[in-house]
């Protein structure tokens, strides 16, 4: 069957069609209107706009990806739209067009949770992918470890108390003056940098947790940089990137490999924004290879916020009969209602 999966919880428009049924994981499109050049005047994304920004795009996006599939509506078997978590104005845009195209046309209409939806990415690429098995969601808003019962079931074991690891990395980035979204940019200096030049905390917290907390290592790395600012040096910024981006990684290696340990899990999936990371893609890869197990991450397609990952977790929605009526809105926390 033929899946639309509609997406605006942030700062991208996203329309894609899916087929899905009968052993096949096909993406037939997946259009992305992306608002990053006009966020990037601000440093970040500015929700009001973002929200303006969605009304202008969603219907042409929509329509580009059923013309894209080579379908029209009536063709469509299901529309999955992300309602939570996001930003409210955004999520209100892309739940309110949903609701309408579906009921227009007579078509079943599911929610999607937006942290469900970047792990269900890896079952468009990985058909031998099941559950259960372990997921890790780094983005700019979760920074969370799941036990993946089912293809709608997540027991979160692990989580930020704070701040999410793609914020951490936007944020001194921002401070060292790299253009928005930091993260891309850090990623790239610290593969020049040195790693062991600037002494950070670790943002896992110790103990039997699988918890993370970013707060104190953002802080430290901004105090570390005003210092040597207030002493008339600009210190190196490709040695922040390199020892910032260590200590995340090191600490994301030693937390889920507390919770492969913990839940005998064969299986690793890495979703979100940040899991375009080099860095955490390589040193996960190299853990799952050392504990034996398999390691699934989306290509880079798939980390950013797209209508493709919406519509794989709607699919299983569909088949759990977790239909939705005119009454479905947003939301802006994790919880699934």
């Amino acid at each position: 069957m033929y899946i639309l999966g509609i997406e605006s919880s942030c700062d991208e428009t996203s329309a894609a069609v899916v087929r899905m049924g009968d052993g096949k994981r096909e993406i037939l499109s997946n259009i992305v209107a992306s608002q990053i050049e006009t966020h990037r005047l601000y440093g970040g994304v500015v929700p009001e706009i973002a929200s303006r920004a969605h009304i202008e795009a969603i219907s042409s996006v929509t329509y580009e990806a059923l013309d894209t599939a080579g379908i029209g509506i009536g063709d469509v078997g299901c529309i999955a739209v992300t309602t939570h978590p996001g930003l409210i104005g955004a999520l209100l845009v892309g739940v309110n067009f949903a609701k309408s195209l579906a009921f227009a046309n007579g078509i079943p209409l599911v929610s999607v949770n937006h942290v469900k939806a970047h792990v269900a990415a890896a079952y468009l690429e990985n058909s031998e992918l099941e559950p259960p098995f372990t997921a890790l969601v780094v983005s700019g808003g979760h920074t969370s470890i799941y036990r993946v019962n089912s293809y709608t079931d997540f027991c979160e074991i692990g989580a930020t108390r704070d701040d999410a690891a793609g914020e951490a990395f936007d944020k001194i980035g921002r401070v060292i003056g790299m253009p928005y979204p930091g993260g891309a940019a850090m990623d790239k200096l610290a593969t020049v940098g040195k790693a062991d030049a600037i002494k950070l905390p670790s943002p896992a917290i110790v103990g039997d947790s699988m918890d993370f907390s970013f707060s104190g290592l953002k802080t430290a790395a901004l105090n570390y940089i005003n210092k040597e600012r207030q002493k008339g040096t600009e210190p190196c910024h490709e040695d922040i990137a390199a020892s910032y981006t260590k200590v995340i990684v090191d600490a994301i290696v030693k937390q889920v490999g507390k919770a492969l340990d913990s839940e005998s899990s064969d299986s690793l999936v890495l979703a979100g924004g940040v899991a375009a990371n080099s860095h955490i893609r390589a040193a996960l890869e190299a853990l799952c290879d050392k504990k034996r197990k398999n390691f699934y991450k989306p290509s880079m397609k798939l980390c950013s916020d797209n209508g493709a990952m919406v519509a794989a977790a709607g699919y299983f929605e569909y088949l759990a009969g977790n239909f939705k009526d005119t009454s479905l809105n947003a939301w802006a926390d994790d919880e699934d209602r």
